[in-house]
């Protein structure tokens, strides 16, 4: 019975005396203020690494988010261009194609260049014309009208201008505007350049620079004189339900043109652009998970070294009964705690600065006094950020493995620790 009563109780793991020491260790004392610097700055290592990555992943996906909307908000998701034979019979494809299921828009369009210009500068412009039913189902133009109407855009000689245009050229709706073609009449002496003033009936914004600065909208019929397009169009622009899935469409789309038609989706139009964004995406992704692996690093070192300061008390430990689990416990807690609060403090600091990311942006603006997010050079007009959940959650675990997996081997080497050979020169 007194054998039974004295034989050692095995603790269960994780139990709070294992937990107590982690914590003093943790409180490091002034002849172990080195090891708590070194855990500090793994702490802060770990937090920035992983705010930093979740605020560039988020505004790279603003980035991609925003950028789409406003191209695919313009452009069609398919492009039907004519083969064989020019575009004349446009209305007849274009209502086919409208009839199908999925189908969106069918805007038969005349493109071109040519020059803008008025009293006060000159610009290049890339000139549309489309009807006046097709523009006000483009809701990026029809709802971010800051002047002017399209109401009537058919009947007059009236266009509508990105707002930075009229800006450069100092318009304002209801002011004339005028358009040089390089091909226009032809003479016995050649082709003359066409120079025709417009009046501006509207004046539209979307927010995104390049199309703002350079886009004229102007009605087909007059596109056509225009351009000496005879009753011909340029190309139909398709507006899907989903342009993720614009695959699907193609054959349907091909069959209901019921002429020969080349197609062209948006992400052939815009291969290069996107994926540019996407390789720019994983190279910062590779980058900045160099910060959480150097922080996890010195969690690696601070854990050594808190080992070999603390082999003596790890001997007594093990000559009061600890096993070795325990022991491993013990300075797995420890590294393990520096790792998930450092984590958790930098995805609580990125998703702050994710949501107030423009006033932020505007702030720094305001007290540097310089432009940080210049709209011509970026395209957009404000500072986008689009918070992943799936990419989030692969940030914070990618970083709690990382800070548990640098723990591993010094709490392995404190569990191996010898207590005759750690005492023997107390």
């Amino acid at each position: 019975m007194d054998e039974a009563m004295t034989e050692p109780v095995q603790t269960a793991p994780f139990a709070p005396f294992e937990w107590m020491l982690s914590g003093r260790y943790l409180r490091a004392r002034r002849r172990e203020g080195f090891i708590s610097v070194i855990a500090g700055f793994s702490f802060l290592g770990i937090m920035l690494g992983v705010a930093t990555l979740i605020i560039v992943m988020a505004v790279m996906n603003g980035f991609r988010k925003e950028l789409l909307d406003k191209i695919l908000g313009l452009n069609g998701h398919l492009l039907v261009q004519p083969l064989e034979s020019p575009l004349t019979d446009w209305k007849d494809v274009s209502d086919r194609i409208a009839q199908v299921q999925g189908i969106r828009l069918a805007a038969p369009v005349v493109d071109g260049q040519g020059l803008g210009s008025s009293p006060f500068n000159a610009s290049g412009v890339f000139i549309r014309g489309i009807r006046s039913q097709d523009l006000t189902n483009l809701t990026s133009i029809a709802k971010n009208i800051k002047q002017g109407t399209l109401e009537g855009f058919d009947e007059g000689q009236g266009v509508a201008i990105g707002r930075r245009l009229a800006d450069l050229l100092s318009l304002h709706a209801g002011d004339s505007i005028t358009l040089v073609a390089p091909k226009g009449a032809v003479t016995p002496m050649g082709t003359t350049p066409r120079i025709k003033p417009y009046k501006v009936a509207a004046v539209f914004e979307i927010g995104m620079s390049e199309y703002d600065s350079s886009f004229v909208f102007m009605p087909l019929a007059e596109a056509q004189a225009y351009f000496n397009r005879n009753n011909d169009v340029t190309a139909i622009e398709i507006f899907t339900s989903n342009p993720d899935k614009v695959e699907q469409f193609r054959k349907t789309v091909t069959e209901a043109a019921g002429r020969p038609v080349f197609l062209v989706d948006w992400r052939q139009r815009n291969s290069t652009f996107f994926n540019a964004l996407q390789v720019e995406r994983n190279v910062m992704f590779l980058i900045l998970t160099l910060i959480v692996l150097v922080a996890a690093l010195n969690i690696v070192s601070g854990l050594i070294m808190l080992v070999k300061d603390k082999g003596q008390d790890i001997a007594v430990l093990r000559t009061m009964g600890a096993s070795q689990g325990a022991i491993m416990r013990i300075f797995l807690i420890t590294g393990a705690s520096i790792g998930v609060v450092g984590t958790l403090t930098g995805f609580v600091v990125g998703l702050l600065i994710c949501m107030n990311i423009e006033t932020i942006r505007l702030f720094l603006s305001w007290l540097t006094n310089t432009d940080l997010f210049d709209p011509t050079l970026y395209f957009l007009s404000k500072l986008p950020a689009e918070i992943d959940a799936g990419e989030t959650s692969a940030v914070v675990i990618m970083a709690l493995t990382l800070s548990f997996l640098a723990t591993l081997y010094p709490s392995w080497r404190a569990a191996r620790l010898d207590p005759v050979e750690a005492l023997r020169y107390e």
